[in-house]
């Protein structure tokens, strides 16, 4: 039987867990959940257990330190794909922003798509009330990452995204060097550009989290500035 798994990264968000998880199951409950958790101080891990007693198709990969968003996808990726039957993978945020009635549609694009994203910025889609210099560092970030990578996509950030087995067999995922949100922008160039996909974007409403607090840094920003850079200098260098 094919499978498709949605992976979680994690680091803090124990209330905010406990909230996706049941939403995700009662939408989809022939899906697999992956909680990918970097030893969050809060009990993050500890609340997954207690879920996974209620949802069987609930897993939890605890890792022993916090190591930045690209490095958790990279290893719940790797994990995975070590299952034969798991034919695609959805990545999405565990904080409530990413709305889950979006992945039947997500799902049902798959069939003819290796990567479908979630957009915020094609028409339909939007964000829910963000402060202004949140929007214009996303909006221009987006524009910035769009014309140096020359991407056909939209929505660059997004990290609510669903990959393909095959997709993910051509990438070389160990030239995905971001570590922050310019992790999304890594996986897409290397997706289109290197691993030839077919990519189409649906709109999305981008919602607040939940709870907790915001994983925004001057290191992301600054990774978020250089990564651009970076592909640019693969895309015309081929370095």
């Amino acid at each position: 039987m094919q499978k498709s798994v949605i992976l979680l990264p994690t680091y803090n968000e124990r209330e905010n867990i406990g909230v996706i998880i049941p939403e995700i199951f009662t939408t989809h409950p022939d899906l697999h959940v992956l909680v990918i958790d970097d030893d969050s101080p809060d009990g993050t891990g500890d609340r997954v257990k207690e879920l996974k007693k209620t949802y069987p198709n609930l897993d939890l990969f605890s890792r022993p330190k916090k190591e930045g968003l690209g490095v958790a996808y990279r290893d719940g990726i790797q994990r995975a794909l070590k299952d034969g039957s798991v034919q695609r993978v959805i990545l999405m945020d565990a904080d409530g922003s990413h709305d889950v009635q979006y992945i039947k549609d997500m799902l049902a694009l798959s069939n003819t798509h290796d990567l479908v994203i979630g957009s915020r910025y094609i028409k339909g889609g939007g964000i829910e009330n963000w402060e202004p210099w949140r929007y214009a560092l996303s909006r221009y970030g987006n524009l910035y990452a769009w014309i140096l990578t020359g991407l056909p996509v939209r929505d660059l950030t997004s990290g609510f995204q669903c990959f393909g087995r095959d997709l993910l067999a051509r990438m070389k995922l160990e030239e995905v060097h971001a570590s922050g949100y310019a992790f999304q922008i890594d996986m897409k160039y290397h997706a289109i550009r290197e691993a030839g996909a077919s990519v189409v974007e649906i709109p999305i409403i981008f919602k607040t989290r939940r709870g907790g607090e915001s994983k925004m840094s001057p290191h992301i920003i600054r990774e978020g500035l250089m990564t651009p850079l970076r592909l640019f200098r693969r895309r015309i260098l081929g370095i």
